[in-house]
């Protein structure tokens, strides 16, 4: 059984935030509320979208974030030709044992940068948000936890710098 934080814990938390912010803002400078918003996420065990021209050090920011918090972190990035598989993962064939095992993808990181999610397929992002909200893969009807914590951080561009 876990323990309920009590107030006594506020001050240790506010601190442990406060060097984390500080460690990326040495990588990444005037993201202030984006680095909030991405921690957030991680503490209430969501996902971030962050929307941006090219070049606002997106990216930079979620690697940066990963770093500050020794946490695994993978990029994809998200293309017209991208499939479901790319992502999640898929069944390849050992010929050692003569049977398939289950290669796992990108997804099975702790912080996933999913770059330009707008660009790929409907189906490759259904196979995404699968993950985003069960926290889990399923290939060939069997269900593979994701690890935890687990946190998608999609960028997209604005539709006039598509492409």
């Amino acid at each position: 059984m876990t323990e309920t934080p009590t107030r006594a814990d506020a001050p240790e938390a506010r601190e442990a935030l406060t060097r984390v912010r500080a460690e990326v803002a040495k990588a990444v400078v005037g993201q202030d509320a984006a680095v909030a918003g991405l921690l957030v996420g991680l503490l209430a065990g969501g996902h971030v979208l962050l929307e941006g021209v090219p070049g606002v050090a997106k990216t930079l920011l979620v690697r940066s974030l990963a770093a500050a918090l020794a946490i695994e972190t993978k990029r994809v990035q998200f293309t017209p030709d991208l499939m479901p598989g790319d992502i999640t993962g898929s069944l390849v064939h050992d010929a050692r044992i003569s049977d398939f095992t289950f290669r796992p993808g990108p997804v099975f990181t702790n912080l996933l940068l999913a770059d330009e999610i707008n660009r790929t397929p409907p189906k490759t992002q259904s196979a995404l948000l699968e993950a985003m909200e069960e926290r889990q893969v399923s290939v060939d009807g069997v269900a593979h936890p994701l690890p935890s914590p687990f946190l998608v951080a999609a960028t997209q561009n604005p539709v006039e710098y598509e492409g």
